[in-house]
């Protein structure tokens, strides 16, 4: 119970990482806000305390809503996790100009909007921990060229509230998944294309799986608790080696 008394918001917390996410904040006893219904509704229905506030993570009114949504139902804010994201297009020659300003939209302003409104109440009592969901493709290329850029920006970011943030109380770190299995929509159209991409991809993670969403939930729970105080602007790869070398590679070349 890392977490009692505690109150989380997660953005893009409906589904996925987001939602693996919510719900082990929950269940390690704290009360979360989310910005979808459905899910406030499973952490409930689980014995767990959870709220939902409609709205985007791009628009500043939707923001401020949320944030005094959460203090209102719970009493304060003690951690944010930026877990919303979006991507569409795989290459560069497909992102049209207004594709790059939604990626950008909601995956890395989304995530300067929410900290934004949260920072100075955070701040204000002296404590907090800001988690925020980066990627592999903000580290290498892996397609997706948008959604690449806007993570790199993301770390960048990190960076910059750990070390404006710290001396206020407030921790701020990344965790940068590499594949992970979930329905989200990028992933429903490659497995359109491929019902086996995920068995495919697997050959190239030195731990032969992708990840799964409660891999990614394990992490974000680790930076955000206690454990971690002494950890502000780190960012924890949670890819299963992807980046730590290039096996399938090593064995062509070895025979």
């Amino acid at each position: 119970m890392r977490f009692r008394d505690r109150v989380a918001i997660v953005t893009g917390g409906g589904e996925g990482i987001g939602q693996a996410t919510a719900r082990r904040l929950a269940a390690e006893g704290a009360s979360v806000l989310v910005m979808d219904i459905d899910a406030a509704a499973a952490i409930t229905a689980a014995g767990g305390r959870a709220a939902a506030q409609a709205g985007s993570v791009t628009e500043e009114a939707d923001v401020a809503a949320a944030v005094g949504a959460a203090i209102a139902a719970f009493g304060a804010i003690d951690v944010l996790v930026n877990n919303a994201a979006f991507t569409s297009k795989g290459t560069l020659a497909e992102v049209a100009p207004a594709d790059w300003d939604r990626e950008f939209a909601v995956t890395l302003r989304g995530a300067y909007l929410v900290t934004r409104a949260v920072l100075p109440h955070m701040a204000g009592r002296g404590r907090g921990a800001i988690v925020n969901i980066g990627s592999v493709n903000g580290l290498m290329y892996f397609g997706n060229p948008a959604y690449s850029a806007a993570k790199a920006g993301l770390l960048n970011l990190t960076r910059s509230l750990a070390v404006e943030a710290g001396p206020q109380g407030v921790r701020t770190n990344m965790v940068s998944p590499g594949s992970v299995r979930t329905g989200n929509p990028s992933w429903t159209e490659r497995q359109r294309r491929d019902p086996a991409i995920f068995e495919k991809l697997a050959r190239w993670y030195p731990v032969g799986r992708v990840g799964r969403p409660e891999d990614i939930a394990a992490a974000v729970c680790f930076l955000a608790s206690d454990e971690a105080a002494f950890v502000n602007g780190a960012n924890l790869v949670a890819d299963g080696g992807l980046t730590a070398g290039f096996g399938v590679m090593a064995q062509d070349l070895n025979g």
